[in-house]
């Protein structure tokens, strides 16, 4: 077999008997030949029978200018494989074939487009051939880039709306026409291996029209500065030891219709919330779905404008710090439903054990191309560590917003 096997020599003729006889070497297997063949009776028309002068037909096929045995050595090995398999057949313990000739015809053909091992053995003549010579060109400079694993997304938006805005909504505003921008920027790092680092920055502001008013022209009812950090690090497939930080407050001062006292205010009240705990993240071609589970989290709310009442956000008069240490949980989803629509969910549940602070934002972007799009956007608000507002005494606010116009994603 090294013989064979060498690259070096010529290939090597093998015996028919070697390829006709292979059934028998491999897993035992059920073919139809041999009950084929023990089932029939073959009867063939000898040409030579009758021939004048000789009596034995096997001398009268001797008198042929060829061997014909070489044309039938194929026939008379399967007929002998064919016998040795029906023996096994009918002598073998139940169970003991492996396979049926229906699945190996069913199974693809194997193409072996390996060369062969060269052998360690070269020739003599081979040590007296010179190498070929490779030209390396000198003085080329080599830099080697290292792999960037952030990833920074942006999209914008600014759409007409109508929006509806419930009686105690902790920041004003009334139900009217107007004006929405929004802008969301990402900045994540993703090491393929073990650390994974979300950053986003959102902006949201709203005009709105205020025809009832007789003392504010307009009135910001969605003023919104949002920066977001998670830091996670891998801990089985999905899960992660993650640590975030979120800090929330708005741009401009805010009214009630009709009402010139202030009622919150840039950094009036901005609000704090450091958590530690594990998230689990489920990444398909349709969805993204994250759960920040956070048993450990510091919340602080902080009113720094003194025209601000403080008491209305659950401090106490004179104070501008409130500090808390409860849990959170905050599940996200973003689901492509189709080409042109997709459906963005944030739920943040934050609790210190004395209050709950439950927010639940959603968005619905109907696509029409690159440029336009459609939202149906509402968000549902429970807060319990704030007095409730205006007529109303429940803790449960509500905001929707639908709208139309002009957005553009980088």
């Amino acid at each position: 077999m090294k013989y064979l096997n060498d690259p070096f020599t010529p290939e090597r003729y093998l015996p028919p008997v070697g390829i006709y006889s292979y059934r028998l070497f491999v897993p035992l297997t059920y073919y139809y030949s041999p009950i084929r063949s023990a089932s029939r009776i073959d009867w063939h028309f000898d040409p030579f029978a009758g021939y004048a002068g000789v009596d034995d037909a096997e001398q009268r096929r001797a008198l042929l200018p060829y061997n014909e045995a070489t044309f039938t050595e194929a026939k008379r090995v399967d007929a002998l494989v064919d016998g040795a398999l029906l023996y096994v057949y009918t002598h073998s313990a139940p169970g003991a074939i492996r396979l049926w000739e229906s699945d190996i015809r069913r199974a693809r053909a194997y193409r072996d487009n390996l060369t062969k091992e060269a052998s360690a053995r070269r020739p003599v003549a081979r040590f007296f051939v010179p190498d070929a010579k490779t030209d390396v060109a000198e003085g080329v400079d080599v830099k080697l880039k290292r792999p960037n694993w952030w990833v920074t997304t942006g999209a914008g938006s600014l759409q007409f709306s109508q929006n509806y805005v419930s009686k105690n909504w902790y920041k004003g505003g009334e139900s009217s026409v107007n004006l929405l921008g929004n802008l969301l920027l990402t900045a994540n790092y993703n090491d393929r291996q073990k650390v994974q680092w979300e950053n986003l920055l959102e902006l949201k502001l709203g005009l709105a029209s205020t025809p009832s008013d007789t003392i504010h022209g307009f009135l910001f009812n969605t003023d919104q500065l949002r920066l977001y950090s998670k830091l996670g690090l891998q801990a089985a497939t999905n899960w992660f030891y993650t640590m975030s930080a979120e800090i929330k407050t708005q741009f401009f001062n805010g009214y009630k219709a009709n009402n010139a006292t202030m009622v919150s205010a840039f950094l009036a009240p901005a609000d704090l919330a450091v958590s530690m705990g594990m998230d689990y993240k489920l990444n398909k071609p349709k969805y993204n779905l994250s759960v920040f589970l956070a048993p450990l989290t510091y919340a602080l709310r902080y009113v720094g404008n003194d025209k601000v009442d403080e008491t209305s956000f659950g401090l106490k008069a004179g104070r501008h710090t409130k500090h808390d240490f409860g849990s959170q949980v905050s599940p996200t989803l973003s689901w492509k439903i189709i080409s042109s629509i997709t459906f963005d969910s944030r739920l943040n549940y934050l609790t210190s054990y004395k209050w709950t602070r439950i927010e639940w934002e959603n968005t619905i972007n109907f696509v029409l191309n690159r440029y336009l799009s459609t939202k149906f956007y509402w968000f549902a608000r429970f807060d319990d560590s704030s007095v409730p507002k205006g007529d109303s005494k429940s803790y449960f606010q509500l905001k929707e917003l639908l709208s139309f116009g002009i957005n553009y994603t980088w």
